[in-house]
């Protein structure tokens, strides 16, 4: 009979999982559908890659890794975010421009290699954010660009990961993320 209980909740929670988002993989989980798919359900929209701000490259391939220079919250050319967190930019508008700068590293990894696909796993996600003194909500900020590369790749989204509190950032960016990625 406890051999019978245990193999039907096995089955419920089967069931109950098909279609979650928020689920291991192999259990209904969005790693299935393809990126593109994924990140139409998300409502994103991959924009053109960001000019360089200075004497860099927005990416560099070495062997199979993708080094992805740091990207600020920049939609249509201009950073919309800025200031400091914790006095001129609250916790969720900062989430936000993180969200916002994974976004644009993504659109330099796809103009790299053609297709996100091409993307075997996010390695390390590196996140600087223009602190105010005495903020210290750096990796809730932070959550902001992991939990969405998260969403997009599935497990192979969950990464490695910095959050430093810094006192300036270029063009006074509220966020700058930078990624190292793996390739297929």
């Amino acid at each position: 009979m406890r051999n019978s209980s245990i193999i039907l909740l096995f089955l419920v929670v089967g069931l109950c999982c098909q279609g979650c988002e928020s689920v291991p993989s192999g259990c209904g989980s969005s790693s299935e559908k393809p990126i593109n798919v994924r990140l139409s359900e998300l409502g994103i929209t991959l924009p053109e890659v960001a000019t360089p701000v200075a004497a860099y490259v927005n990416v560099v391939e070495s062997g199979n890794l993708i080094f992805v220079s740091g990207q600020l919250p920049k939609r249509d050319g201009k950073v919309i975010f800025t200031g400091k967190v914790g006095r001129d930019i609250e916790l969720a508008e900062a989430q936000k421009a993180a969200r916002l700068c994974a976004i644009n590293a993504l659109a330099a990894i796809e103009a790299q290699l053609g297709s996100l696909e091409q993307v075997n796993r996010i390695v390390r996600v590196e996140v600087f954010v223009n602190s105010s003194t005495g903020f210290t909500g750096q990796s809730q900020v932070a959550n902001g660009a992991s939990l969405l590369l998260q969403q997009v790749f599935g497990d192979a989204g969950r990464h490695a990961r910095m959050a430093v509190g810094v006192a300036e950032l270029p063009l006074n960016a509220t966020v700058e993320v930078a990624m190292i990625v793996e390739k297929k």
